[in-house]
């Protein structure tokens, strides 16, 4: 596994230096880490560049990066010729990475850092059965909500 698990990693990697960032290339290394640790690994199925592309493409997915705008960016054909893998199979093998890992936009664990920071959606949390944005919360109701997972970190002590 360990070398499956290199191979992705090492075309991730590459791919993040040329065309995106540093950030994105962790994000990719512990989505493969977490696809390896399943039972089956679902990455034994399939090639490494079709891995790799897919989850590429999921990360750019929920953290905006086939949008223009957004620094870095990239787009599908990008992702296709460097992997060598057709559109149509980068994006179903995304999809499949997306739903094996259950990454959402805004589900904090797959997002950039300033993406968290930015955005409210990250930091909603329902208490007393009202939605109310964890940052404005008391120390002790952030400290409750971190440790249930449902924050990424407590705002009143920063970034972990």
């Amino acid at each position: 596994m360990q070398a499956v698990y290199d191979e992705i990693v090492g075309r991730i990697d590459e791919f993040s230096r040329a065309y995106l960032d540093s950030e994105y290339a962790g994000l990719g290394r512990k989505a493969a880490a977490t696809l390896c640790r399943k039972r089956p690994s679902p990455l034994l199925s399939g090639g490494s560049n079709t891995w790799a592309g897919g989850i590429v493409h999921a990360l750019c997915t929920v953290n905006f990066g086939f949008d223009k705008a957004e620094k870095p960016h990239t787009d599908l054909s990008t992702i296709c010729e460097f992997f060598g893998i057709a559109k149509s199979t980068v994006a179903a093998k995304g999809k499949k990475v997306r739903e094996l890992l259950k990454m959402k936009h805004y589900s904090f664990e797959w997002i950039l850092q300033r993406l968290v920071d930015e955005s409210s959606m990250c930091w909603i949390i329902s208490v007393n059965g009202y939605l109310v944005d964890a940052r404005s919360m008391p120390v002790e109701v952030q400290e409750i909500a971190f440790e249930k997972g449902l924050i990424p970190y407590i705002p009143a002590e920063g970034r972990v």
